[in-house]
């Protein structure tokens, strides 16, 4: 791991908020560390909530209790620290059947068979990254490069709920119904999201997955 982070780049979001950023490409450690701030800010007097995201961070505070400069200073005394070994999320394997309805268009960007893509699709462990997007959307790095697909030029207005997909480097899971631009390779019937399940959401930060090719019927 290195020992040297890149720059965080501080701004706020209004007076109750900031944004904490790192420019540069999308990497595991990049992601890693954000968490680990996000633990040391989370103890911090004044913060109420934390959202991490790809590449940044974002903290609401008290703003009769801290103020942003006193929580600036303190995620970077925090982004500064060395890199701690992350404890391995949990396992959590993904059913799918690869049936989706771009998935012959991918073969052919990528210049594979069809089933040359199922097998380096699943053949991969996903790092959930964050969540967003919608709710038990899980952002994921770990996509093998062969399968780099760039999103559709025209989104679809309603992508069924459990579509599995790729938009440029990365791979993820429609968790609702929603309007969607990446390429669709398959669907799963594993909720996502369950707002009445707690926690609601299947996946979270850090949590590994692998996806495992199902008979289409």
């Amino acid at each position: 791991m290195s020992t040297t982070p890149p720059a965080l780049l501080i701004r706020p979001l209004g007076e109750a908020a900031l944004c904490c950023a790192v420019d540069g490409a999308i990497a595991l450690e990049h992601q890693q560390r954000i968490w680990q701030m996000g633990a040391g800010l989370a103890q911090t007097q004044g913060v109420l909530g934390l959202i991490p995201g790809m590449n940044n961070l974002t903290l609401t505070f008290d703003p009769l209790v801290t103020d942003s400069a006193a929580l600036a200073d303190a995620a970077r005394e925090l982004w500064a620290q060395p890199l701690r070994r992350q404890q391995a999320g949990r396992l959590v394997e993904i059913p799918v059947r690869y049936d989706g309805p771009d998935l012959v268009d991918v073969a052919a960007h990528c210049g594979l068979s069809v089933d040359e893509v199922v097998q380096r699709h699943t053949a991969a462990d996903y790092i959930v990254y964050f969540i967003g997007f919608q709710p038990g959307f899980a952002y994921m790095g770990g996509l093998d490069p062969t399968l780099h697909t760039p999103r559709r030029s025209e989104p679809r207005t309603a992508v069924p709920a459990g579509s599995v997909g790729i938009g440029g480097a990365q791979t993820g899971i429609y968790p609702l119904v929603t309007p969607g631009g990446w390429q669709l390779i398959g669907r799963t019937a594993l909720p996502l999201f369950d707002p009445k399940a707690e926690p609601p959401t299947l996946l979270a930060p850090g949590d590994r997955v692998r996806f495992v090719a199902e008979a289409s019927s």
